[in-house]
């Protein structure tokens, strides 16, 4: 009985290696297309698929593959005589290697201007079949969707035969990715059709058959979790570990918290963030005085934080950071210097990452089934001034950085900010009113000037005691969205205490 292995790649990355070595150890090379093609210009003796199945290509190579013989040959269970039988019927051999990938369906998809009939083409259809026969008979076959595998496939087939546990795990590979590539398929078809999307699938197909990465744990020490990057990796999920301890959860999740804060700011800046929300934010020309400005606000809470920087991180920046325990330290670019630097903190975790992605939805798990909204974006405030006085140019640069951080802070936020820094942070109360307490008090712990400082309110002011505490501190300049039954209230409560107020119209909540 002959050994037969069936190839059939787009992605042609590693190929000739792979036959190289299944020619050498007697296997007989199946294959369509342009893999036969690519196979004969490499000198490798190769059986087209039409000749294995004595029927040709037809429809324009639509079918090529969807062949019992084919089929029987992967599914058969040789352990049964019965199926021994009808192979000795049709004269065929047992294939069982199987190495298979799909027309580059999403590439094409992401294509600008593509006609949707090119789209359309680029469906797999025999692809996703052979896998799936070849996976569901693991016991027989290994099956191979990732060109990384094909070394460990060949060095078991040299050492005697592709040992089980690793046949299930590349089976179990397999149907991930078939189910990862079907949903892409439905993610983004309907575009090209003229149909509506589907907000799930936006926020979930991307990341179906990315690589898993095991994490230090979840957000206890009993809890497994893993970080699954995109295929290819983009945004924080490109990110490159240059030192430190492995990640966890909590790292990941806050790093995310800080990156995506500190690319929304009006001007370059450093972004401390802490159980998910921001303890200090600074903007300025260079990382050392951003994060210098960022560490005032708040330095108790920022202590086991996560520091994020949209400005390259060099080694000024790298030696006050250094003076702080932290967690993780994120930025687009390490210089040599500042690596040095922080080598000195083993376990510190630096990360070099590229900008953030937009346009994500957001996931959230419930009891039984998922939550799932757009994303947050954008800045189409209105501005509107509703007091009688109008804003300073300084009180205007001072109230778009509080209203960009309180977008990302937690819930009822309200942050205080001068034109280069915040100054108090209040978020994560049930109540607004706390949290503009909480933020005038960590003011005045860290020893800052509320007096002329201005503060944003993520969502509108439900009473008027909220501005009067803010007023009362010294805080001479409010932004907020409005929409309160009692807005002529709160707006009267500010032109008595002399501040200037802009609605935004645009709310911020996070929940």
């Amino acid at each position: 009985m002959r050994r037969h292995a069936l190839l059939s790649v787009s992605d042609k990355h590693g190929l000739e290696q792979f036959a190289r070595g299944l020619a050498g150890l007697g296997f007989d090379l199946i294959a369509t297309g342009g893999t036969a093609r690519a196979l004969a210009a490499w000198g490798l003796p190769v059986i087209q698929a039409s000749v294995f199945t004595g029927v040709p290509e037809v429809l324009g190579g639509r079918v090529k593959t969807l062949h019992p013989k084919l089929f029987g040959a992967i599914l058969a269970d040789t352990d049964l005589a019965e199926h021994r039988a009808v192979l000795a019927d049709w004269r065929v051999d047992p294939i069982t290697v199987v190495a298979v990938n799909f027309y580059p369906f999403a590439a094409t998809a992401a294509e600008p201007g593509v006609e949707a009939d090119e789209v359309i083409e680029n469906i797999d259809v025999g692809g996703p079949a052979l896998i799936r026969a070849a996976a569901k008979n693991h016991r027989h076959v290994a099956v191979v969707v990732d060109p990384e595998d094909y070394g460990l496939v060949l060095n078991g087939l040299q050492a005697g035969g592709v040992p089980e546990p690793m046949r299930r795990q590349l089976a179990a590979k397999a149907f991930r990715h078939t189910a990862a590539y079907d949903a892409i398929i439905a993610q983004q078809l309907p575009r090209h059709l003229g149909l509506a999307p589907s907000l799930v699938l936006d926020a979930v197909a991307p990341w179906l058959g990315g690589d898993e990465v095991p994490l230090r744990y979840g957000e206890n020490p009993h809890q497994r979790a893993v970080f699954v990057r995109g295929r290819p990796p983009a945004g924080l999920a490109a990110f490159t570990q240059l030192q430190g301890k492995e990640l966890s959860y909590n790292n990941l999740a806050d790093a995310d918290a800080a990156w995506r804060l500190v690319h929304d700011l009006p001007a370059p800046g450093a972004a401390i963030v802490k159980h998910g929300g921001p303890c200090g934010v600074g903007v300025a020309d260079d990382a050392a005085t951003a994060f210098t400005r960022a560490l005032s606000c708040d330095p108790v809470s920022a202590f086991g934080g996560v520091v994020a920087s949209s400005l390259a991180l060099d080694a000024a920046a790298a030696d006050r950071i250094s003076e702080l325990f932290t967690e993780v330290v994120i930025a687009p670019e390490i210089t040599a210097q500042a690596r040095t630097v922080l080598a000195a903190k083993k376990n510190l975790r630096v990360l070099q990452a590229p900008p953030p992605l937009l346009a994500q939805p957001r996931v959230r798990a419930l009891d039984g089934g998922l939550l799932v909204q757009g994303p947050d974006e954008g800045w189409d405030e209105a501005w509107r001034v509703v007091t009688k006085r109008t804003p300073s140019e300084d009180e205007m640069l001072a109230l778009r950085l509080a209203w960009r951080v309180a977008k990302h802070a937690p819930s009822n936020a309200v942050v205080i900010a001068n034109r280069f820094a915040t100054v108090g942070i209040g978020s994560g109360q049930p109540n607004r009113v706390d949290c503009c307490r909480i933020a005038v008090e960590r003011a005045r712990a860290a020893g800052l000037m509320l007096a002329g400082a201005a503060a944003g309110s993520d969502a509108f002011f439900p009473f008027a005691d909220g501005v009067e505490i803010l007023g009362d501190a010294g805080v001479s300049a409010v932004a907020q969205p409005g929409g309160s039954v009692r807005d002529a209230e709160v707006v009267a409560a500010a032109d008595r205490l002399g501040l200037a107020m802009l609605f935004t119209g645009r709310r911020h909540f996070r929940h």
